[in-house]
């Protein structure tokens, strides 16, 4: 009887992790999209960059809201409007780009290829090996607080090789955010699909922006 009871339990826990899987997936997706279509619609429209204190506040406050809603139907509703905020960050950056360095169509396709190449390479092998990466938890957090501020003083400070570390640094860091989460979701230690897709998303858009800066410094050059 104790064999059934367990097997019972292993399969619930099956079920309730690949439902936890597939939310998630299906969100960012449409997360995803719905970014795309904002950072057009931005450069449709020409719109100048918001500025770094209004995008932290955006960003910030809008995560806080995501989080505190994040078990109700409203964390839906935050979750597009940060992402479609960040969007609208994002199409700016993009504008640049196209418009003033050399191969810019070229790089952004690049960046965009490469983003999708190491998210779904970090997510197929923690599919895959179903090792549990938990343990990066602590190196993790402490790597994006010191790229964060890192990159906060690059700005400040103008200096531009500081910044450039900064993006390598963030691409390594965001590579491993998506492995810890993905494994997070399989092993059971992320429970909430919206918390899962926000934390994917963060990576992506880092992903894709430090990618964007790396190839863009090498273009120029």
């Amino acid at each position: 009887m104790s064999r059934v009871r367990v097997l019972s339990q292993a399969e619930t826990r099956a079920v309730a992790t690949n439902k936890v899987l597939r939310n998630t997936y299906a969100l960012l997706a449409m997360t995803l999209l719905f970014s795309a279509a904002t950072a057009g619609l931005s450069m449709v429209l020409n719109l100048p960059h918001p500025g770094m204190i209004v995008t932290l506040v955006g960003y910030f406050g809008l995560l806080f809201l995501t989080q505190k809603f994040s078990q109700s139907a409203w964390g839906l509703l935050f979750v597009f409007l940060l992402t479609g905020f960040m969007g609208m960050t994002l199409g700016p950056i993009l504008s640049m780009y196209l418009k003033f360095i050399p191969n810019g169509h070229q790089i952004v396709m690049t960046a965009l290829g490469g983003t999708g190449v190491i998210f779904l390479g970090m997510s197929a092998y923690a599919l895959t090996s179903r090792r549990d990466f938990s343990f990066l938890s602590g190196f993790l957090f402490a790597g994006i607080l010191v790229g964060f501020l890192a990159g906060l003083g690059a700005i400040f400070f103008q200096m531009p090789g500081l910044a450039l570390a900064v993006s390598a640094m963030f691409v390594l860091l965001m590579a491993g955010l998506i492995l810890f989460e993905t494994s997070q979701i399989i092993h059971g230690g992320e429970t909430n699909y919206i918390l899962a897709t926000v934390t994917l998303y963060v990576a992506i858009y880092n992903l894709f922006t430090s990618l964007l800066h790396l190839l863009g410094f090498m273009g120029e050059e």
